[in-house]
């Protein structure tokens, strides 16, 4: 017994006096249908009863929406048994003490009883039954059908409204958090609406309940005062009766403050303004019905026969708040400045250049939650990283790149990013900021829990893990990159591997005038005089499409202005151009005095093709069987230099190098074709593969 004190006290003493309050009022509520109560405490409670009915009516007066009074429903019914029980504590009191005189109930009730109905029985019975029909037949039933009707619509209406938010969370127009509180309102709206409907029953059924109380306190008080207390009929009828009458009117009057309360919760539309206002804005600010209905009851109040005096009453007063109106509606008019009307626009314009919009050369699309790592105003870390794309892409590759054009795309998942070049898509992925992604090199010692991927850059396996496991992913062997560097690398890995097209003639231009501040007199007897813009363009994008720099135009630019005078073919002079730059080119793939390390043609083959390009000229072809037993030596081939940790370079004659390179380059993009002219003499070779023979 001591355990069980000691952990209900452990219990009530962690709660607080707002969450006691509840179970205390119920328990009260329960405790006055079994325990009697005093005449004085009955006066307390019908007392706190109606002014409980008050609040929640001025509640539901000034709620502007039905959720700012979610709690409505409940309350309904705690309203409901509160006046059930004081029905039933009355009741035991007027059956005991009820002979005992018309105050035996409380004052509360023989107020009710004497001053409302003039201690008239038979016109308090009248205006007890006239309360009970206004409030079963008419408010409740028509405030239950309302909120069913309002129940069903609402539950109809939410997969279009659940649609509507996720069209403004995928737009951006809404956050996370907007759209989970939104979502969270539609519930609560249907559940309000549905728990209306039902707890509309339980005063419908308090009202039956206090027909049956009165039918039971009359003839069981009939009873009493007869037989127990031997009084008679006339004078027990009118005592009892009375009494009951006042405890009907004491609950019914209550019960009909909750009803119109309910019915106005569930009836009003619009949540800008509580229901007093919109009666006011909605139907006493219009002087013009104002200043009709005036003239209408005063009309009615010269007619003979009719009391004139409180129609011209009314009718004044009608009429002069219908001046005011129109008199306050003149100082608003006057007040406004006056608008002044647009330039009428033609009615059709024609087209023109500007509706022309130009084709970005490189962008970047991004999904709403992406939107804070390349937004200025956040400090986006993307929009550096960028930045320091384009700065190391100019040092090492040779020319500036077009500006990234970013902007966010709302038809794209909000994870998701999409790079554009020239209009057209050639990469895109998903990154989550606040998340890291951990890429598996091929070596890792054990996983780690995440949303497995792919790295957009490279095709390695990763996984997207939280911010908490980036220390132990790093620990297991990963390599680990937040959000803005996934997109970063992805951006850089496509402009590398598209810097040909991404060298356009302005670029070339642009190049061009760069090196004329230092070499003036190369340029102009070279560009346009004796090579086309075109043509050195032409030739620089062969460099890029196979992945020579063109830091080096001094040489390049020295190299056509020897050849293009006898030779104007932009593959000529792009195999010239790499014959100059084959110290640079061999340095790329072999840094350092390392010994070349290549794959060759069997003899044989490579005698095949040399007469197919010598014979053939620029349009030679490769015999289909001979071209896919090609493909898959050399794919093999090139597979076996990477696990050896070398360069797949295969070394070939300078006539069919460039056939080879175009026709190689997509089965086998790792692969890297040379020609022997291009070797410096210096370089040490040795061949690790025979194509088309024995290794």
């Amino acid at each position: 017994m001591a355990d069980a004190t000691a952990a209900l006290r452990g219990l009530f003493g962690r709660m607080s006096p707002q969450q006691l309050a509840g179970p205390i009022l119920i328990l009260m509520i329960l405790a006055m249908m079994v325990l009697p109560l005093p005449a004085f405490a009955l006066d307390i409670f019908f007392t706190f009863n109606i002014a409980l009915s008050i609040i929640v009516l001025l509640a539901a007066i000034n709620t502007q929406k039905p959720l700012e009074f979610s709690v409505f429903p409940t309350l309904l019914l705690v309203t409901t048994l509160l006046r059930l029980s004081l029905n039933v504590a009355s009741t035991r009191v007027v059956l005991l003490h009820g002979h005992e005189g018309p105050d035996a109930a409380g004052k509360v009730i023989e107020a009710f009883g004497h001053f409302l109905v003039g201690g008239n029985y038979a016109i308090g019975l009248i205006v007890f039954l006239i309360l009970v029909v206004i409030n079963f037949v008419v408010i409740t039933k028509g405030a239950g059908r309302v909120a069913e009707v309002s129940a069903r619509f609402t539950l109809d209406a939410m997969p279009g409204k659940q649609m509507a938010i996720d069209a403004d969370l995928n737009a951006g127009l809404i956050g996370e958090d907007d759209a989970r509180k939104r979502r969270s309102e539609i519930a609560m709206e249907a559940d309000f609406y549905g728990s209306m409907d039902g707890s509309s029953k339980f005063v419908r059924g308090d009202a039956v309940a206090g027909i049956v109380i009165m039918l039971i306190n009359v003839i069981g008080g009939l009873i009493i005062g007869v037989l127990q207390h031997n009084m008679d009929a006339a004078t027990a009828m009118k005592q009892y009766v009375l009494l009951t009458i006042g405890d009907g009117l004491v609950a019914q009057i209550p019960a009909l403050m909750i009803s119109i309360a309910a019915g106005m919760v569930v009836t009003r539309v619009g949540d800008t303004e509580p229901i007093a206002q919109q009666f006011l804005s909605q139907l006493l600010s219009n002087s013009r019905v104002m200043g009709v209905t005036a003239v209408i009851v005063g009309g009615l109040g010269i007619i003979p026969g009719m009391p004139n005096l409180v129609f011209l009453l009314f009718a004044g007063v009608l009429g002069y708040y219908s001046w005011r109106l129109s008199k306050k509606s003149e100082e608003v008019v006057k007040s406004k400045p006056v608008p002044v009307q647009p330039k009428a626009a033609p009615e059709s314009q024609e087209a023109s250049w500007n509706d022309v919009l130009p084709v970005d050369v490189l962008g970047l699309e991004v999904g709403y939650r992406l939107i804070p790592l390349v937004d200025k105003g956040q400090d986006g870390e993307l929009l550096k990283r960028i930045r320091g794309i384009r700065k190391k892409f100019a040092q090492e590759i040779g020319f500036l790149v077009p500006s990234v054009h970013i902007r966010d795309n709302l038809e794209l998942k909000p994870n998701t990013y999409r790079i554009q070049l020239k209009g057209v898509e050639i990469g895109s992925g998903d990154a989550f900021p606040g998340q890291f992604l951990a890429i598996n090199p091929g070596r890792v010692a054990a996983e780690v829990p995440g949303n497995k991927t792919i790295d957009p850059a490279f095709g390695l396996p990763a996984v997207w893990v939280d911010a908490t496991l980036k220390d132990q992913a790093q620990a297991f062997g990963y390599t680990v990159v937040d959000a803005s560097t996934v997109v970063a690398t992805h951006l850089n890995h496509l402009i590398m591997s598209h810097a040909a097209e991404l060298l356009g003639r302005q670029e070339t231009q642009a190049l061009v005038d760069y090196v004329s501040k230092e070499a003036p007199k190369l340029t102009e007897d070279l560009v346009p005089k004796v090579l086309p813009l075109g043509t050195l363009q032409k030739v620089l994008q062969n460099l890029l499409d196979e992945g020579i720099t063109i830091r080096d135009m001094r040489t390049i630019l020295e190299t056509l202005a020897e050849q293009a005078p006898r030779n104007t073919d932009a593959d000529a002079l792009t195999a010239q151009v790499r014959q100059s730059m084959g110290r640079a080119i061999i340095q790329q793939l072999y840094p350092g005095g390392a010994d070349m390390q290549v794959m060759a043609l069997d003899p044989q083959l490579e005698r095949i093709l040399v007469q197919a390009v010598s014979g053939s000229g620029e349009g030679a072809t490769i015999e289909p069987g001979l071209a896919d037993t090609l493909v898959r030596e050399t794919a093999t081939a090139a597979q076996r230099q990477e696990e050896l940790g070398l360069p797949a370079v295969l070394l070939v004659p300078g006539s069919i190098r460039a056939l080879l390179s175009r026709f190689l380059r997509r089965s086998v993009p790792q692969l890297k074709v040379i020609a022997h002219s291009e070797v410096p003499e210096t370089k040490i070779i040795k061949v690790t593969s025979i194509i088309g023979g024995r290794s």
